[in-house]
């Protein structure tokens, strides 16, 4: 077969670009794979409008590719879609990754071969098939859209849209629109169509604590800040638990006057996000009920001051704590403040089914024109089930029936040489980090396979796979995280409790950014330990 190759990629987003970029580093041949006609990944599929970065600028990309931040220009403090397509694009240049990428190539089926220690690989639209030593799904965990189940939602006469795979030039002015989901993407929708549409109606599962974003030009002088001090930044992001550009002192809330919380908590609102307000001054909000409470008092007050409809402010105070992934985007109060805006909040009028006209709840029928589901996605295993590889003892989905599983979010017993960007029990943070990190790690380790290959003279593929007791240690220690966490007892896309028929243990590590690379560090100080290379 002439299709052989040393490593395929699947995805090109941020993860799969920086995978193929440390692989090729290595002086591997090596091509990556993408199902859409243009690279970017999340930031290709999600054409919403409105679609930004609730991460800063200045950290939303690759950190040690300092020649390129010098040279490379961003506007504003948060990036929107274009600008990360942009960047995207200007690093695959900048760097001759564009000849080793393939679009338009949607994975059919991967699977081992024993007898030969390859993968398999086989694409759908070009109907090729690859050899490879090892495979990395870059498939993205924010990818696969999750579809609520809606009674009668097939017989509404007008268009449904998911905001992740948004149709391109879609005109939604005079209409009358609902929008189903208020996280992030519902958020950013909602504020961007509100003056086009005729009536905006919010369907919400529960209400959502949002904070503003203050995006705004990012001038020269603070350009010149971020050039000069970007080691330093990179410090405060290694030491923070989303690894954001924020100080965490950890102090605890309690433990200062309560002018001293509201003025912070003030500072926040008016110049930073809301990921501040969960790890940011104060150290114990995910942890202590009774700093959360008292973080929820001045997000009520702060919600009142925008609406005065007693009606709406009601449904749009949240009576969940603060645990959920923050939500940051600025005009979202000032939006339902509209006369045109409604919200009906499920709490007190639960959604009934769709009919032809629109959506039924227990008080009305609401008609609308347009239905959008921003409804977020099967996160961190969604893409990786549906591509559902076969290992060495069946396939992936069989593997996890009782759950998905991994050994530090990269890898799973089972699937020797196969490796994940961003799977399970990964950290919850700032995405860029993250895929550095974990592709700086699966880099050394087949650096480290393909080394014993050379050692051992008879040119034998090296098997890479993590252990059983490796991965059952690292579960625990996820699970043990997670119960002295109070985000375990909100539904989100953190925790996976969200997706109906969902089965996960624990869907994240919550010990934070900080903590999990430090058990990568410990991992590869000592020679990889919890990976088994055979051949």
């Amino acid at each position: 077969m002439s299709n052989v190759l040393d490593a395929i990629v699947v995805g090109c987003g941020f993860g799969g670009v920086y995978n193929l970029y440390k692989l090729k580093q290595l002086g591997l041949s090596v091509k990556a794979f993408e199902k859409a006609p243009d690279v970017g990944g999340t930031w290709y599929w999600n054409q919403y409008p409105g679609a930004t970065t609730d991460t800063t600028a200045e950290i939303y990309r690759y950190r040690d590719d300092k020649e390129l931040l010098n040279t490379y220009p961003w506007s504003t403090r948060y990036l929107y879609r274009k600008d990360n397509l942009e960047y995207l694009k200007h690093f695959i240049e900048s760097h001759n990754l564009g000849r080793h990428i393939q679009l338009s190539a949607e994975l059919k089926s991967a699977s081992f071969d024993a007898a030969t220690s390859t993968w398999t690989v086989t694409f759908n639209s070009t109907g090729e098939t690859y050899k490879t030593t090892y495979l990395i799904l870059a498939t993205g965990h924010l990818h696969t859209p999750n579809y609520p189940d809606i009674k009668g939602l097939e017989k509404f006469a007008g268009p449904v849209y998911h905001t992740g795979v948004w149709p391109e030039h879609r005109d939604l002015k005079g209409k009358k629109v609902g929008v189903i989901g208020t996280g992030s993407s519902g958020a950013q929708l909602m504020v961007n169509i509100a003056d086009d549409v005729s009536h905006l109606v919010s369907f919400q599962r529960s209400s959502q604590h949002v904070v503003p974003h203050n995006n705004g030009p990012i001038s020269a002088e603070e350009r010149e800040f971020v050039n000069s001090n970007w080691d330093e930044i990179w410090k405060t992001v290694d030491n923070h638990p989303l690894g954001q550009n924020i100080p965490f002192p950890n102090t605890p809330t309690m433990s200062v006057s309560a002018e001293e919380r509201e003025r912070t908590w003030e500072e926040i609102w008016n110049g930073t996000n809301g990921v501040a307000f969960m790890y940011g001054p104060f150290g114990d909000i995910v942890t202590s009920e009774e700093a959360n409470r008292e973080l929820c008092a001045f997000f009520e007050k702060k919600i009142a001051q925008y609406i005065s409809d007693p009606d709406k402010l009601k449904k749009l105070t949240p009576t969940e704590l603060y645990l959920k992934r923050p939500v940051t985007m600025t005009g979202y109060y000032e939006t339902f403040a509209k006369k045109h805006v409604d919200i009906v909040n499920y709490q007190f009028t639960p959604l009934v089914e769709a009919n032809e006209k629109g959506l039924l709840t227990t008080e009305k029928q609401w008609d609308l024109d347009v239905i959008i589901l921003a409804t977020g996605y099967e996160a961190m295993d969604g893409s990786l089930k549906r591509i559902n590889p076969i290992g060495t003892h069946g396939t992936l989905n069989e593997t996890w029936a009782k759950g998905s599983t991994s050994y530090l979010g990269l890898s799973e017993v089972g699937f020797p040489n196969m490796f994940f960007s961003i799977g399970p029990q990964s950290p919850i943070a700032n995405i860029p980090p993250i895929i550095e990190v974990q592709a700086n790690f699966i880099a050394g380790l087949i650096a480290k396979a393909e080394a014993k290959k050379k050692e051992n003279g008879d040119n034998k593929i090296v098997l890479v796979e993590a252990e059983e007791q490796a991965k059952d240690g690292w579960l625990k220690k996820c699970l043990e995280v997670e119960e002295g966490s109070l985000i375990k007892t909100v539904k989100s896309f953190i925790t996976g409790n969200f997706v109906e028929g969902s089965n996960v243990p624990v869907h994240s590590w919550l010990g934070g950014f900080h903590t999990y690379q430090r058990f990568i560090k410990d991992v590869t100080d000592n020679d990889y330990v919890g990976f088994k290379l055979t051949n």
